[in-house]
C-alpha cells in the first residue's frame, strides 16, 4: 500500500517526504502553540475569576445586608462566574467533590489567609451535579452567604481570526518553495535520464553539459565518457567489418573472373550464383553492422503515407499477391523519425510477410500511453512458439517451418528491430489464433 501511494519519480518521492516532514513539524509546532495558549488562557481566566470573586466579597462585606443583592446585581462579572446573595449556602458537603483543576487555579483557600476583618466566617467548597462546575459559599460575619458558581469556559486555542489563515498561507508557501527546490535539484537527474534515452536512440547524440554542482558535473562527465567509448566501440566494429567485407570482395571478384573461363556452362552458372549470393550476404552483413541510416537526422514524417508507400511498392513487386496487400489506419499521422531507416524496417517486415505468408495486411493505430502500434499480419503457417524470439538473431532462418523456396540472409528481422529500437520502440512476433503470423511494431507517437 505504501509503495502504491508513493510517487514513482525521484522528485515526487523527495517532495512527498519533505512535505510530509513539513506537515509533521507544522502540526507539532501548532500543537505546542495551542497547548501554551490554552494554559495561558486558563491562567488569565482563573486570575480574573479570583480577583472578581474577592472584589465582590469585599464590596458586599462593606454593604448592609439589605442592599447586598442590589450591589451584587450591579457588578460586572466575567464569563464562567455567577454570584448570588442567599440565606443558605449553595455548596454542600454531601455534593460531589469540586474539580481539582478549578480548585488549583482559583485558590479558594487563600481567602482564609486574609486579614481578620476581611476573612469569611465559614467557607464551603464542593462540586455540582454538572461536571466541571465548582460551588463556593462564603458566610458573612453578620448574616447571609455569598454563593459563587464557577465554570471555566472552553478554551479557544485559535482565538485570533487571522492565525489559521496565516498558518495556511505559510504552509502553502513552504510547500511551493519545497516543490520548486526539489524540481531544481533533481533536474540534473532528469537530464541524465533524457540523455541516456537519446543515447539509446542515437549513439551520436550531443553530450551532456558538464556544469552545475560537483556531483552533477562528475556524473555528466562520466556519462559523456561512457558515450564516447560506446561510439568508439561502434566505430571500431564498423570499420573492422567494412575492412573484412572489402577484403572479401577482391577474391570473390577473382573467382568470378576464373569462373568465366570454365567450359562447363552449368558449373559456371552455379559458381557465379554462389559468388553472387556471397556478395549479397556480405552487403547485408555490412549494412547490418554499419547501420547506414544511423546518422540520418530525425524529421517530421507522415507515417501513414510511409506505410502506404511501402505496401504499394511491395504490391508492385509481387503483382500476383497485390490483392492480399491492404492498409488500415488514419489517412495522415505525423511523427518524428528517420524516414529512410524507418522505411527500411517496414519494408523488411512487409517483405517477410509477403515472402513467407503470402499476404501483408498493415494496421496503424495509436497505442496509449504515447505509443503507436503497427501490426503486419500474414496468412502463412506461423512460427513455433519457442522460436518467436530466436528469429530476431542474425542469420537465423526457419526454412523448415516456412517456405523453402525463399532465400535471404536472415538479417531482415534483426535490422528491423535495430531500427525500431533506435526510434525508442520495438517489434515482436505473435501467432494469430486464426492462423498466420503478425509482426507488432511499436514506436513513440
Amino acid at each position: 500500500m505504501v509503495r502504491r501511494l508513493l510517487p514513482r519519480s525521484l522528485a515526487g518521492r523527495t517532495a512527498f517526504i519533505l512535505l510530509l516532514g513539513l506537515v509533521f513539524v507544522q502540526a507539532a509546532g501548532l500543537t505546542i502553540h495551542a497547548l501554551d495558549r490554552v494554559d495561558l488562557q486558563r491562567y488569565q481566566q482563573a486570575r480574573e475569576v479570583t480577583q472578581r470573586s474577592y472584589a465582590a466579597w469585599r464590596s458586599l462585606l462593606a454593604t448592609p445586608p439589605d442592599r447586598r443583592s442590589a450591589v451584587l446585581g450591579d457588578l460586572d462579572l466575567p464569563a464562567g462566574l455567577r454570584a448570588s446573595y442567599d440565606n443558605e449556602p449553595a455548596a454542600r458537603l454531601d455534593n460531589p467533590p469540586p474539580p481539582p483543576p478549578i480548585v488549583r487555579l482559583l485558590r479558594v483557600d487563600a481567602v482564609m489567609s486574609a486579614p481578620p476583618r476581611l476573612r469569611p466566617r465559614e467557607v464551603i467548597v464542593s462540586g455540582a451535579r454538572r461536571p466541571g462546575v465548582m460551588l463556593a459559599s462564603l458566610r458573612f460575619p453578620d448574616y447571609g452567604w455569598l454563593n459563587l458558581r464557577i465554570e471555566m469556559p472552553p478554551p479557544r486555542p485559535w482565538h485570533s481570526e487571522t492565525f489559521l489563515a496565516a498558518f495556511v498561507v505559510m504552509t502553502l508557501a513552504a510547500a511551493a518553495l519545497t516543490l520548486w527546490a526539489v524540481r531544481r535539484l533533481t533536474q540534473p537527474v532528469r537530464d541524465l535520464a533524457a540523455a541516456a534515452d537519446r543515447l539509446g536512440r542515437d549513439v551520436n547524440a550531443a553530450p551532456l553539459p558538464e556544469n552545475g554542482p560537483a556531483e552533477v558535473a562528475t556524473a555528466a562527465h562520466a556519462f559523456n565518457t561512457m558515450a564516447q567509448r560506446i561510439r568508439r566501440f561502434v566505430s571500431d566494429r564498423t570499420q573492422m567489418v567494412a575492412a573484412i567485407g572489402h577484403d572479401l570482395k577482391t577474391p570473390i571478384t577473382r573467382l568470378k573472373l576464373r569462373a568465366e573461363l570454365l567450359d562447363d556452362d552449368e558449373q559456371r552458372r552455379k559458381i557465379i550464383a554462389d559468388l553472387e549470393e556471397m556478395e549479397g550476404m556480405i552487403a547485408a552483413t555490412l549494412a547490418f553492422a554499419r547501420d547506414d541510416a544511423a546518422a540520418e537526422p530525425s524529421v517530421a514524417v507522415d507515417l501513414a503515407a510511409l506505410c502506404r508507400t511501402v505496401l504499394d511498392e511491395a504490391a508492385d513487386a509481387n503483382p500476383d499477391l497485390a490483392d492480399n496487400v491492404a492498409y488500415a489506419g488514419p489517412e495522415h499521422l505525423t511523427v518524428r523519425a528517420r524516414p529512410v531507416a524507418l522505411k527500411r524496417a517496414l519494408a523488411n517486415l512487409v517483405g517477410n510477410a509477403i515472402a513467407y505468408g503470402g499476404a501483408a495486411r498493415l494496421a496503424l493505430e495509436p497505442a496509449p500511453p504515447g505509443q503507436l502500434r503497427i501490426a503486419i499480419a500474414d496468412d502463412g503457417p506461423g512460427v513455433p512458439e519457442d522460436e518467436l524470439e530466436g528469429v530476431f538473431q542474425p542469420f537465423r532462418r526457419l526454412e523448415t517451418s516456412r517456405n523453402r523456396e525463399t532465400g535471404g540472409t536472415g538479417l531482415g528481422l534483426p535490422i528491423a528491430r535495430n531500427i525500431l529500437r533506435a526510434h525508442g520502440g520495438d517489434v515482436v512476433l505473435r501467432n494469430r489464433p486464426e492462423g498466420g503470423l503478425v509482426a507488432v511494431a511499436t514506436m513513440p507517437a
